[in-house]
């Protein structure tokens, strides 16, 4: 018979048993980065994986494209592919169907039954789209401004952003680099727009805004990677990214004519409270909720204090009735390494009571060896949001 002190090490040892389980749980649980792996380069590769975009064709089938880059890759004159990939089993599975170059910074996209990739030609490059008409499988190529060359005037900057469809036209948010050096302090915001029914592969169907500048006596360090919208009003804005320090949530609302002509920022009212506004997100309008919804690298308490631009350990659904007011919903992703871990730049689309998306993700590798950092993505995953309008009443 087994004395109190047998009895109380037996309970002692299987408390440790219990913990050694609960730990192997998690580590398991943590193997493998959330949703399903589309492609991945190790962390020693010192190439990286970014600038995710996906949509939804005609047949039900999801079509991806995501470019490699590294300073490596540059000094090599490559980093100027983009590759594109085909799930036919709601996004279980990938194929690589397709690789673009030179094209980077771009987003799909498809209008009229027809479907186009909108990007630059290299990093800082020419404006170029291609319109693809077998699925993706082959692009047209930019080689003049009949043929989808669109601007070759200054150093062009983008990312995977939403277009929008709006009183006949198309419109698109894009940035400029002038001069050309730095990064961010320079970028000129702007929009470019064409008729929904013309050629959009013709640089003169293409109408270029003003270019603004970024006020140096204005908060924050620069605008980019802008979302054009339509307000609850009916007008359109291109809400920006803002380098805004040392909080970074906040965004800018740049007002933007019917005809795609004019933008104007008013520094007064145009700065409003984004969570996680300091790194590039999505926005959409859904008719259903009569909400607009990004996925935003949102900052949660616990893990403020560090850079905000490159906290993001965490990937927040977030949701807004006006623009201007915006609540965190619910948490998707979080991963407690700040410096290592990121699930960034997701681009998504509305699929029934679903959000489908695309993330750059830097994960730990299944030996736990760390990412570069948070920035530096060694895997794209795909990821769904199931029944997403359950959370437009919650706030964290």
């Amino acid at each position: 018979m087994l004395t109190n002190k047998g009895k109380s090490l037996r309970k002692s040892f299987y408390f440790v048993l219990l913990g050694i389980y609960f730990i192997a749980q998690c580590s398991q649980a943590q193997k493998y980065p959330p949703g399903v792996i589309v492609d991945h380069i190790s962390a020693d590769q010192e190439v990286y994986l970014g600038s995710p975009s996906i949509v939804i064709m005609k047949d039900g089938s999801y079509l991806a494209s995501y470019q490699p880059f590294s300073k490596k890759l540059e000094e090599n004159g490559k980093g100027k592919e983009t590759i594109i990939v085909l799930s036919k089993d709601h996004g279980q599975t990938w194929n690589q169907i397709a690789t673009v170059a030179p094209l980077t910074w771009a987003n799909l996209f498809i209008l009229d039954e027809k479907l186009y990739i909108l990007g630059t030609a290299g990093h800082y490059g020419d404006l170029v789209i291609r319109r693809s008409d077998d699925g993706g499988f082959n692009w047209t190529h930019p080689v003049d401004d009949n043929n989808g060359l669109l601007r070759k005037d200054e150093e062009y900057h983008t990312a995977p952003v939403p277009i929008l469809i709006h009183n006949g036209r198309i419109f698109r948010a894009m940035e400029d680099r002038n001069p050309p050096e730095g990064w961010g302090i320079n970028f000129r915001a702007f929009v470019i727009s064409a008729p929904i029914n013309s050629d959009l592969l013709k640089a003169s169907n293409w109408k270029t805004s003003n270019r603004l500048r970024y006020d140096k006596s204005w908060p924050g360090n620069a605008w980019l990677e802008g979302n054009v919208v339509i307000s609850p009003k009916g007008d359109v804005w291109n809400i920006l990214r803002n380098d805004f320090r040392p909080e970074g949530g906040r965004a800018c609302i740049v007002k933007v004519s019917n005809n795609g002509e004019i933008v104007s920022f008013n520094p007064d009212n145009g700065f409003i409270e984004f969570p996680g506004g300091c790194k590039k997100f999505s926005i959409r309008y859904d008719e259903i909720s009569k909400r607009y919804w990004a996925l935003s690298n949102y900052i949660p308490e616990k893990f403020k204090g560090y850079n905000p631009e490159r906290t993001r350990n965490t990937l927040a659904l977030i949701s807004s009735s006006d623009l201007m007011q915006w609540k965190v919903n619910k948490i998707i992703m979080q991963h407690p390494d700040v410096m290592h871990s990121g699930f960034q730049y997701a681009d998504w689309q509305f699929e029934g009571n679903d959000l489908i998306t695309l993330v750059r993700t830097a994960f730990p590798e299944a030996d736990g060896t760390k990412a570069h950092n948070c920035h530096d993505a060694n895997f794209i995953t795909f990821y769904r949001v199931t029944n997403f309008r359950n959370y437009a009443e919650n706030e964290l």
